[in-house]
């Protein structure tokens, strides 16, 4: 079930029906922003809950951190009967399903997603996982949340960074499956309509995991710019932000893309241009080697699979 309105927040506690009582999951940043305040709304309304944060931060998406929480919530009485609430953006929505599916060997989990990026991308689909120093998102689980509630008013609170982290992840919607959408967003560069476009952002997302959950072909299409941009976020120390090397990581993408001539170099600078006007980064000091995307959780023993465009709107997956 995914629930995309301003405003939803205010009906979870009559959705709720799938714990006794309710892990509320959050950063430290969330928690002060929504987490206790949303901890207070659901108790108003019978619903018993406890909230659990740790430090913001892709730094802090492992297995320590897991570890923590599992143990705060064996600490107050959390079994088998009970479920997650992931409050945040992409970090809290991976460690909380994560920890959902791992947790007394799995409990129900839900999705509330604060930042555009997990609106759109991240709380949709059932991936979860943890970084390892080797690579990211090396260690996780398929996990499908029992309920998605995407509010667009929390959007009011981000920062415009964040804003422009997640539409990086809109734009790649554009490129690897819908043109109407990457022209919607050529030609409202100065105020995008939000709700339309995640709302298309998550049909698109749902419909590919619809027919591919595991990612055994067609979901990879939704890797695009992620083989380098996985690299150029662990090369930065996961101080650049996920949407930012993703969006370095599609246009490195496409000047591959261009090389083998199965990508006009026009379409590319087009999609060059777009990241640009929405404020996006898409050069890097470093290109990451072949070396460096190595762990990348995406090859295929020794290949690797790159996710190239042939045409704004089409993509192939390329083993190299």
């Amino acid at each position: 079930m995914i629930i995309i309105k301003e405003g939803i927040r205010e009906k979870i506690p009559s959705k709720l029906k799938w714990g006794n009582k309710y892990a509320i999951i959050s950063d430290s940043k969330v928690a002060k922003l929504y987490g206790h305040a949303f901890k207070r709304f659901l108790k108003n309304n019978k619903i018993e809950c406890e909230l659990f944060q740790f430090p913001q931060g892709e730094a802090n998406k492992n297995l320590k951190t897991v570890e923590k929480l599992a143990s705060a919530m064996i600490k107050k009485g959390f079994d088998r009967k009970d479920c997650i609430i992931a409050l945040g953006g992409g970090v809290t929505g991976d460690i909380a399903g994560f920890l959902a599916s791992i947790y007394m060997r799995g409990i129900p989990h839900v999705q509330v997603p604060t930042t555009l990026l997990a609106m759109v991308d991240s709380s949709v689909g059932g991936k979860t996982g943890v970084d390892l120093k080797e690579g990211k998102n090396l260690l996780g689980t398929f996990n499908q949340p029992k309920a998605i509630f995407v509010d667009p008013t929390h959007l009011k609170t981000l920062p415009q960074k964040q804003i422009r982290n997640g539409l990086a992840e809109v734009i790649k919607y554009g490129v690897i499956k819908d043109k109407k959408l990457f022209e919607y967003l050529e030609k409202n560069i100065k105020n995008p309509d939000m709700n339309k476009i995640i709302a298309q952002s998550v049909k698109i997302k749902s419909q590919i995991v619809q027919k591919d959950e595991k990612e055994a072909g067609l979901r990879m299409i939704l890797n695009y710019g992620h083989t380098y941009g996985h690299a150029i976020e662990r090369m930065s120390k996961f101080k650049l932000l996920h949407g930012y090397a993703i969006s370095i990581g599609m246009v490195l993408a496409n000047k591959d893309a261009v090389k083998m001539g199965l990508l006009k170099k026009e379409d590319a600078d087009r999609i060059k241009k777009l990241l640009t006007s929405y404020g996006l980064p898409i050069v890097t000091l470093h290109k990451p080697t072949t070396k460096d995307i190595q762990s990348d959780k995406k090859k295929s023993g020794s290949q690797i699979n790159f996710v190239l465009p042939t045409t704004i709107g089409k993509v192939i997956i390329k083993k190299c």
